[in-house]
């Protein structure tokens, strides 16, 4: 199945803005309600509850996040969303620049099913120690 480009990037920019918001249960809205993400290779949170538990803990980590979509690529029903997220993390004070991905497949309804995230975990953990 074909995604509508305009609609993805219509979606992508919604979802952004959700992030953007501070809001883990508007980032959540945009997974279908058995939706799932792994970042990183690790544990997978599942479900809307399981979305918005993921969005929450980077939200306590860096309380002012801001998210930008530097670009999307759409091929089907799979979609790379690039990103980039500055912010500054709350137990150092340290300022934040973290560049990384999420690969979607998603519904017709434009919910995402799965998503893999990628960031550089040293870099950020780096960057958030003042290095």
């Amino acid at each position: 199945m074909a995604l509508d480009p305009q609609a993805v990037r219509t979606a992508a920019a919604a979802y952004t803005a959700a992030w953007n918001s501070g809001s883990p249960t508007d980032v959540a809205s945009f997974y279908a309600p058995d939706g799932r993400i792994v970042i990183n290779r690790g544990e997978p949170w599942v479900g809307r509850e399981g979305v918005a538990a993921m969005a929450a803990g980077f939200y306590a980590d860096v309380p002012d996040l801001r998210l930008v979509c530097d670009a999307l690529r759409i091929a089907g029903d799979h979609v790379v969303y690039l990103w980039t997220f500055t912010g500054t993390h709350a137990a150092t004070a340290n300022p934040l620049r973290v560049v990384g991905w999420e690969e979607w497949n998603i519904g017709p309804d434009l919910l995402v099913r799965s998503s893999l995230g990628w960031f550089d975990a040293e870099d950020y953990a780096r960057q958030a120690a003042g290095g």
